[in-house]
């Protein structure tokens, strides 16, 4: 069996918009719940070894086995020490934390972990101001609840419920956006590995494999802080930016790629304008341009995330409007409303932006940056 696309499933087919990674992957996870054949977890569909290897990739080599060979597609940009570390967390049934900047991937990376380890990445509770203690535990369908009193068909699981009596992994995202008092709800759910449902006199205990992985952002922090007794069932891993700007601009082009692809076209963006895009969004995360610049920072967050987004708007804007303008054109724009999505005032920010860097660099011998700076007009109010 040599490298290809998984086969398309009814949830990739076009009808449904967003499928789950253990349906965009599945022939990748059935190919390797047979490759490595080692050791696992209680109830772990893959090795821990073959869930790193899910997520990062194979490097362009082909694992071969019997009669069959593949490459596996990296999923998730970033060190292969940070994903054995989440995975040996996870088989040690310890919770995981995943901590980091808007658009870092955490919940990917969650999802790819839930995908390889359960083939299952939907128990997912989303945090807010407005989740309530029973998205964690349980609740009632209230008709059988008054036709039949207090009876295990009138009970509705939680996603985490349901990974408990299955032995497979529950997500909560933004964990740090949960009331307090509904956060420590998993306190003991993570300590002692049961839930008891006293209307029904039962103790609902985890089956082996059960575990929890939660994000939060940085920028959350303080909006709802987690107690010091949560806090301890978690390992935390800090997700960073990607750090090489060649990785992250693959990154970029691939998955714009994959959007615009849906469109029925390839990606009319030379590599040349997303490096350019790439290399705006970093300076103005990090402060300081690859030149040893300075360079101040609005207040929106330039994730890669948003790169992505820029770069397949950009895209589809080619496909759909095909002849009608230069791409590149395009790019101050959206940059602008990336740079004012949480401060209107920051417009003044990327005009000193283009005042001095994109200036600076326009004044080499790099075309497309001259033409950048010259469409400074487009950014004024």
């Amino acid at each position: 069996m040599s490298k290809k696309k998984p086969e398309a499933t009814n949830a990739s087919q076009g009808t449904v918009q967003a499928p789950p990674p253990e349906e965009i992957w599945a022939e990748e996870l059935a190919f390797l719940a047979t490759f490595d054949t080692g050791p696992r977890p209680p109830s772990w569909r893959l090795t821990p070894k073959a869930v790193v290897t899910f997520i990062i990739g194979s490097r362009g080599e082909a694992l071969r086995q019997t009669g069959a060979s593949m490459v596996i597609s990296e999923k998730f940009v970033g060190e292969r020490s940070l994903v054995e570390r989440c995975v040996v967390t996870l088989a040690g049934e310890r919770g995981l934390l995943l901590v980091g900047e808007p658009g870092t991937a955490k919940s990917m990376l969650s999802e790819l972990l839930a995908a390889a380890i359960s083939n299952d990445s939907s128990l997912t509770v989303q945090g807010t101001a407005g989740t309530a203690e029973e998205h964690f535990r349980f609740g009632w369908n209230y008709s059988l609840l008054i036709a039949k009193g207090p009876h295990p068909e009138a009970l509705v699981p939680s996603p985490v419920l349901t990974a408990m009596r299955r032995g497979a992994i529950a997500r909560v995202e933004e964990i740090t956006r949960c009331l307090p008092e509904v956060q420590d709800a998993l306190v003991s759910i993570m300590s002692d590995r049961r839930l008891s449902v006293p209307e029904l006199g039962a103790i609902e205990p985890a089956q082996r494999g059960f575990n929890v992985i939660a994000t939060a952002n940085l920028r959350d922090k303080g909006v709802s802080e987690m107690s010091a007794a949560l806090k301890r069932r978690f390992n935390f891993e800090t997700i960073a930016p990607i750090g090489d700007l060649a990785r992250e601009t693959e990154l970029v082009r691939r998955r714009a790629k994959q959007i615009v692809s849906e469109a029925g076209a390839p990606l009319a963006v030379d590599d040349a304008v997303l490096e350019a895009l790439v290399t705006v969004f970093r300076d103005l995360r990090l402060g300081r341009t690859v030149e040893g610049w300075s360079v101040e920072r609005p207040s929106s967050v330039m994730s890669t995330a948003e790169a992505v987004a820029v770069a397949s708007s950009i895209g589809l804007a080619a496909t759909y409007f095909p002849g009608d303008r230069d791409v590149a054109r395009l790019l101050p724009e959206y940059l602008l409303g990336v740079v004012m999505k949480d401060e209107p005032k920051d417009r003044g920010k990327l005009l000193a932006y283009w005042d001095a860097t994109v200036k600076r660099r326009a004044e080499g011998e790099a075309r497309l940056w001259k033409s950048l700076h010259e469409l400074r007009r487009v950014l004024e109010a």
